[in-house]
């Protein structure tokens, strides 16, 4: 999931290209997951009819990647795992208490919240006829026009804050998840060291040290270099080539050597 932000290279403050890549299917999906909230509160947001269509269309998105049978399972079993290896670090004199109860706060909070909702993902939106009959067309192109969704063509000439509030209340449903997945990427993509790597003659490669698993790889290179990282990995080893994108926007291997940023996190 490349996604622009700043980043502290040895030779001061520059703006960076954050690559990230899932070593296992469940970090894929709580990636894609941050990705459609982010999207969500961003159209949510703003005013124009057509943002809160695809705001909408957002939601059904979710709705459809939370449909898997054990995506809650996962999440209260990667929220205890947390809350158990925090409660191991209760008396440590490194680490502040003040510290280590507002982050237990925040994974209790995620644990309550989430084991308290029912069924799948925005499984309480499936009982509204109106907003499935929406979701079983949205995918169709051209699919929602005003003749063939009046009522819907009609809600989107309500007022903006209207529109808004009807989005927050259906949005509301998914926000136990999103908290979430919110709380264990950013604990996960803290538990990795950055470190400044070369690539040389375009590629890179390292075998990872036995004994630990590595579920994200993240990555930071400069925009300037105007290259693009491949990357494959498993639990052994990590494999980057980076490619540079010609004037017909396909991907073509590169020979230059460069250096990036590279994080591996537990």
């Amino acid at each position: 999931m490349p996604d622009a932000s700043g980043y502290d290279w040895s030779n001061g403050m520059k703006r960076v290209i954050l690559y990230e890549y899932p070593f296992n299917e469940r970090i894929r999906t709580y990636l894609r997951l941050e990705h459609l909230f982010r999207r969500l509160a961003e159209l949510v947001s703003r005013d124009h009819a057509l943002d809160h269509h695809f705001a909408l269309s957002t939601i059904f998105e979710v709705m459809d990647v939370g449909a898997r049978a054990d995506l809650k399972s996962d999440l209260l079993k990667d929220l205890e795992k947390h809350r158990q290896t925090l409660n191991s670090y209760r008396g440590n004199p490194a680490i502040s208490e003040r510290a280590l109860d507002d982050i237990m706060a925040k994974v209790d909070h995620c644990f309550s919240g989430l084991g308290s909702v029912q069924g799948k993902a925005g499984h309480s939106l499936t009982e509204n006829d109106w907003l499935m009959s929406i979701r079983s067309r949205v995918g169709i192109p051209g699919g929602t026009c005003e003749f063939d969704l009046p009522a819907y063509y009609a809600w989107q000439q309500k007022a903006a804050d209207v529109r808004r509030a009807d989005l927050h209340r259906w949005a509301s449903t998914l926000a136990p998840m999103a908290e979430s997945v919110t709380l264990l990427l950013k604990m996960l993509r803290e538990s990795g060291a950055a470190q400044k790597v070369p690539a040389t003659g375009g590629q890179f490669q390292q075998n990872l040290p036995q004994g630990k698993t590595f579920q994200l790889l993240r990555l930071a290179i400069d925009p300037t270099l105007g290259l693009v990282p491949e990357i494959s990995g498993n639990r052994l080893m990590v494999s980057i080539r980076f490619m540079r994108q010609e004037a017909d926007y396909r991907l073509h291997a590169t020979s230059d050597d460069c250096s990036f940023e590279l994080t591996l996190c537990s």
